[in-house]
């Protein structure tokens, strides 16, 4: 993780996984569109950011979050943890500065690197990325000392912030709860205090997270294939946020994957009306108006996606198929090619290869005879 920069690259794209815990969503999206950016919930193609709001933590389990966190590294986007995207946007004063490179934390506290990236994603330190401070370095030895004795980064990230400041912890001591019968708390001043839930201070939680967590449960059921539930869920989302074009899209996706391809059009169209540079909207109707045989609707949507995403693989090689179907077989050759420019390793691009193969076969009969 590398420490934002202050600014906002006109047309950036950030993507929200979880509520953020102690500022309303709708107010950072403000903020991000008088910045020329974007806010949404959920992560598509366009997705540039990627803030994972603490809120989150209560949501899924350590792998859910591990597997979720890798994933997106590993598409290049960058993320962000709460704190570090309001310090961004300006609505969270920055900590004073400090030296202390990644690096250097990880010798000095013994604190594994994934552990204490995933412990800075969720906001366990004063800083959300380096450099890191003094106080910062006697966390992360604090959490070493936790994560020996039996605690997981995930059981800290969910307790410390019960208590105030995270940088208030430096000066208490900490106990991991399998100490007292409990193996998901972490413990004050030699358990006295639980940091879990039932503890005695009240941070004024903000009460606008009504329709994340709509959201985040709608985006359980639908991977659960609870497509009726989700549809419903993303329903209700839609009836809070009219202007959220992932929702219409993600509902469409359920009503679509539970048979209702009316419906599920009229939400991929509704998506489109929001955000026209949606491309995932434009491919998935493409999808769906094939299936039900309008080629010529399906020619148009993947065309779009196309010119709206020229490294988007995927409508290339659908187009391709559909233009090999309706026997135009120069043109399935050349998106076929084109495939091919953008995946070459793929079982997909093997069966480009061999679509090329049998059109260059197909044309050099139709030249002999």
């Amino acid at each position: 993780m590398t420490a934002p920069t202050g600014t906002i690259t006109p047309g950036s794209v950030f993507g929200a996984i979880g509520a953020l815990a102690a500022f309303p969503l709708r107010l950072a999206a403000r903020e991000v569109e008088r910045r020329q950016g974007q806010l949404r919930r959920g992560v598509v193609r366009r997705t540039s950011h990627v803030v994972f709001g603490r809120n989150y933590l209560g949501k899924a389990g350590d792998a859910e979050i591990e597997r979720r966190v890798a994933a997106e590294r590993a598409a290049g986007r960058k993320l962000l943890s709460e704190n570090g995207f309001l310090r961004l946007l300006g609505l969270m004063k920055a900590p004073e500065a400090s030296t202390l490179s990644r690096q250097s934390l990880i010798d000095q506290s013994r604190l594994a690197a994934a552990e204490l990236d995933l412990l800075s994603l969720f906001d366990a330190f004063e800083h959300d990325s380096e450099p890191y401070s003094f106080r910062d370095l006697i966390l992360a030895r604090k959490y070493a000392g936790l994560i020996a004795g039996g605690a997981t980064w995930g059981a800290i990230a969910r307790s410390v912030h019960r208590s105030g400041p995270v940088a208030s912890l430096t000066a208490k001591s900490l106990n991991v709860g399998s100490q007292h019968g409990r193996s998901d708390a972490i413990y004050l001043e030699g358990g006295q205090s639980e940091l879990d839930g039932q503890l005695l201070f009240d941070l004024g939680a903000v009460d606008d997270d009504t329709l994340e967590e709509l959201f985040a449960d709608a985006e359980a059921a639908e991977e659960q294939e609870d497509h009726v539930q989700a549809a419903a869920l993303y329903q209700r989302c839609l009836a809070i946020d009219p202007t959220d074009a992932i929702a219409a899209f993600n509902r469409a996706n359920c009503l679509r994957a539970g048979g209702h391809p009316a419906e599920a059009a009229h939400d991929y169209a509704r998506a489109i009306k929001l955000d026209p540079a949606f491309v995932e909207a434009w491919f998935n109707l493409a999808g769906l108006m094939s299936d039900e045989g309008r080629e010529a609707s399906a020619r148009r949507h993947l065309q779009k996606a196309i010119a709206l995403d020229k490294t988007y693989a995927d409508p290339v090689f659908n187009l391709a198929r559909l233009e090999f179907d309706a026997g135009n077989l120069a043109e399935a050759r050349r998106n076929w090619a084109r495939y091919l420019e953008l995946d070459a390793d793929s079982e997909w691009a093997r069966m480009a290869a061999k679509g090329i193969q049998f059109v260059d076969l197909q044309l050099a009969q139709k030249s002999a005879g």
